[in-house]
């Protein structure tokens, strides 16, 4: 089915103008592709995903730990030496007494405190950094990382290496590249298949220790006026 196909100048080449045609007036032709990794060069070490050290989020939870912490221990032992509790703590404990389960204000609490706790195991149980692509491992003591922006510009030159592409725009995925480019020459099949294997060859060329799919579009420009 024929789609309409505007070039993107973010994160692509610089295009020549172009203007959007309606849909069903675009040329177009698309093509899939997946294919096996080449092995690792030495021991087959797993490459896994890089960590974030989360410094935000930790530094944020220590802070109000460490502050309700404080504060408590400190109305403590002003009681245990004869002082009087502060009031919030005193009216806390009341409302607390007093207040049903099914108050709105108690379940609006409940329920802050239940997506905060979420967001933190969320936090802690999943890898972050998705902008950096884990690359193959040769050696079990060096890691490396690809940023996807830079995966994307290698990408895409590559695309503009091609003849009859005008214009190239790269996406990087974790799991997928997806090329969308516009040939003012050539017949589109032709232009499709010399980017699948040019693009293949690229993406091998990386060394991502996980080959994403590849999906490529070719589309005409679109006419002025």
């Amino acid at each position: 089915m024929s789609q309409a196909q505007e070039p993107d100048g973010g994160g692509g080449t610089q295009p020549l103008p172009v203007i959007e045609r309606a849909e069903g007036d675009l040329d177009q032709s698309a093509s899939a592709a997946s294919y096996d990794p080449p092995p690792t060069l030495a021991d087959d070490t797993k490459a896994t995903r890089f960590w974030s050290p989360r410094r935000v989020p930790a530094a944020v939870v220590a802070l109000l730990a460490l502050g309700g912490a404080g504060l408590v221990l400190y109305d403590i032992a002003a009681v245990r030496a004869g002082h009087d509790a502060m009031g919030w703590r005193g009216s806390l404990a009341g409302e607390l007494a007093e207040r049903p389960l099914k108050d709105t204000a108690v379940l609006i609490g409940a329920g802050v405190a239940v997506a905060a706790g979420l967001w933190l195991i969320v936090l802690a149980a999943t890898p972050g950094l998705r902008a950096i692509l884990a690359m193959r491992r040769g050696d079990a003591d060096v890691r490396a990382g690809l940023q996807r922006g830079a995966a994307a510009m290698v990408l895409r030159d590559r695309a503009m290496d091609v003849s009859g592409v005008q214009s190239a725009r790269v996406r990087v995925k974790r799991s997928k590249v997806d090329v969308r480019a516009v040939s003012h020459f050539r017949e589109l099949d032709d232009v499709r298949s010399d980017l699948d294997a040019t693009l293949a060859d690229g993406i091998r060329d990386l060394g991502l220790a996980r080959t994403p799919a590849l999906s490529v579009r070719v589309a005409r420009p679109g006419r002025k006026g």
